[in-house]
């Protein structure tokens, strides 16, 4: 078993000990992250880092369910999980893993960290995840989520905007803020998703009244990122509640893009972040706390972290 260094556990003492006011007043919630097809580097890494902050925190406690099987010219790659995200990138499109079946209903909230690339899950599991959230389940949706599953018209209600996967102007529009801090909501033809060079950033609140959000600074520094831009979909029932200027001189469009946002479907909520493309980010206090209060508020439409 490994030891603590003394001053890793005065670091963890001190945490712990700022949370203990949360533990004695409310029991863990039960977290699932789903995962197993992601283009990202970072990831299986991102993953275990989402489960780590979750836990530290003394409000949640993390499983993880991970897509067993790929193909690659017709052979199972049973050995799959064990890679990781650069080999990942190099496959050709995966095949549904007909196995990824999981037990929605014994959790509070579930995190998404698939990506693009990501097959169609199982038809029975897809109908399972459609009522878990339409019942009152929480979702959160992290950075390559929103690429995944464009043909899956209720999983595109839940994210309220999505890029890649040929998705355009039939999934809705896109949704950004003016330099006057008007939301606009643009109906033109095109394709969704793209970004710039990674950078940081500096992230503006849009919505001070949300649990989410009530407590961040007005702008706070994102750590090096990948900002996403173009993104579109229905956008219903959503809130944007912060964005940050997509800079031209990093390649980017040149507008204020949403990063974090706010959607109810039905009798569930949901967070989504745009943020968490490589181990920078996903160390970023901003990302961390966003992550954490974005995960009570679905799981339970309060925040007290």
């Amino acid at each position: 078993m490994k030891t603590l260094t003394t001053t890793a556990y005065i670091l963890a003492s001190v945490f712990i000990t700022g949370c203990s006011g949360i533990q004695s007043t409310n029991e863990p919630l039960k977290v699932l992250i789903v995962d197993g097809q992601n283009n990202h580097t970072v990831w299986p890494k991102s993953t275990q880092m989402m489960k780590q902050t979750l836990e530290q925190s003394g409000r949640f406690d993390v499983d993880v369910y991970r897509t067993l099987v790929t193909w690659k010219g017709g052979k199972l790659l049973e050995n799959f999980p064990l890679n990781d995200g650069k080999v990942y990138r190099d496959l050709p499109q995966p095949q549904t893993d007909p196995a990824f079946k999981p037990d929605f209903s014994k959790y509070d909230v579930v995190i998404s960290n698939f990506g693009w690339k990501a097959a169609p899950w199982p038809e029975s599991t897809k109908q399972a995840f459609e009522k878990y959230v339409s019942n009152g389940g929480g979702f959160v949706t992290v950075h390559a989520a929103d690429n995944s599953f464009p043909e899956w018209k209720a999983y595109n209600e839940m994210i309220g905007l999505g890029g890649w996967g040929n998705r355009n102007e039939t999934d809705g529009p896109y949704v950004y803020f003016d330099d006057a801090g008007n939301k606009i909501v643009d109906d033109s033809k095109g394709g969704a998703g793209g970004h710039g060079k990674q950078h940081e950033f500096a992230v503006i609140t849009r919505d001070k009244a949300h649990p989410i959000t009530e407590n961040m600074p007005d702008t706070w520094m994102q750590s090096k990122d990948e900002l996403y831009n173009r993104l579109r979909g229905p956008a219903k029932n959503m809130t944007v509640l912060a964005t940050a200027f997509d800079d031209k001189k990093f390649n980017g469009f040149g507008r204020h893009e949403p990063v974090l946002m706010a959607i109810t479907y039905k009798k569930g909520r949901v967070f989504h972040t745009t943020l968490g493309h490589a181990e920078p980010a996903f160390t970023s206090s901003g990302f961390t706390s966003s992550l954490l209060k974005g995960t009570e508020w679905a799981a339970t439409g309060k925040v007290s972290l």
